[in-house]
């Protein structure tokens, strides 16, 4: 009787592990895999894109650019040839949402540290006080790995139109043609140059979904099909 009992015992078991083995499988088969959407100016809020963006639907791209890094090197489209990037616009001397917005990108490059076709790129919003030595400072002072994270200056109207015509992350300021309001936005770029995803960058909760997006983004680009 007792042989029985364990004989029963094991066969119950087996069948309970065969069916949580079923269960997981069929849950992976009905949901499915997250995809990241492709942003277009029509789609973003309208107050964040330049009023001759806000029609258009398809084929948006991020625009050339070059400007300067901490290393007082010039940093162009080709250095971002075949990467995933998160973008994002900041100062230097700002004590409010930029101080979070550093702090977590701090941490998506520790995430992204060992992964080399993702890097990252911070744009000044006030280049005529962020300078290259001031860049460099602020850079040794966080922690910057050069080789992952680029901070960049330049001309300041470059850096206007990439923030409302390209990236779509800045408000218009009423009282200058070229002075503009950054907001806490992180834009995920993938290697097309297509906006995959915005991400408040002062939420630390937000980084963790931003890099398993980064990971998809990965797993989607390197399909043997892409």
């Amino acid at each position: 009787m007792i042989d029985l009992f364990k004989r029963f015992r094991f066969v119950g078991i087996v069948l309970l592990v065969l069916s949580v083995i079923m269960i997981t499988v069929m849950i992976r088969i009905v949901t499915p895999e997250k995809v990241l959407p492709i942003y277009q100016p029509s789609q973003v809020d309208t107050e964040l894109v330049d009023t001759t963006m806000q029609y258009i639907r398809k084929y948006h791209k991020i625009a050339d650019f070059a400007l300067h890094n901490q290393n007082g090197e010039l940093v162009t489209q080709n250095d971002y040839e075949d990467k995933i990037y998160v973008a994002d616009f900041f100062f230097t001397t700002c004590q409010t949402i930029c101080i979070p917005m550093k702090n977590n990108m701090l941490i998506l490059q520790e995430g992204i540290k060992d992964k080399d076709q993702v890097l990252l790129l911070s744009h000044t919003v006030t280049p005529e006080f962020d300078t290259v030595e001031q860049l460099r400072k602020f850079a040794d002072e966080r922690g910057v790995i050069d080789e992952k994270w680029n901070l960049v200056t330049g001309e300041k109207k470059q850096i206007y139109d990439l923030a409302r015509k390209s990236y779509l992350v800045a408000k218009d300021d009423e009282y200058s043609e070229y002075d503009l309001i950054h907001t806490e936005n992180f834009v995920l770029i993938d290697s097309k140059k297509r906006i995959r995803g915005y991400y408040d960058g002062t939420d630390e909760k937000v980084m963790q979904e931003l890099l398993e997006d980064i990971d998809i983004l990965l797993a989607e680009e390197n399909e043997p099909s892409k």
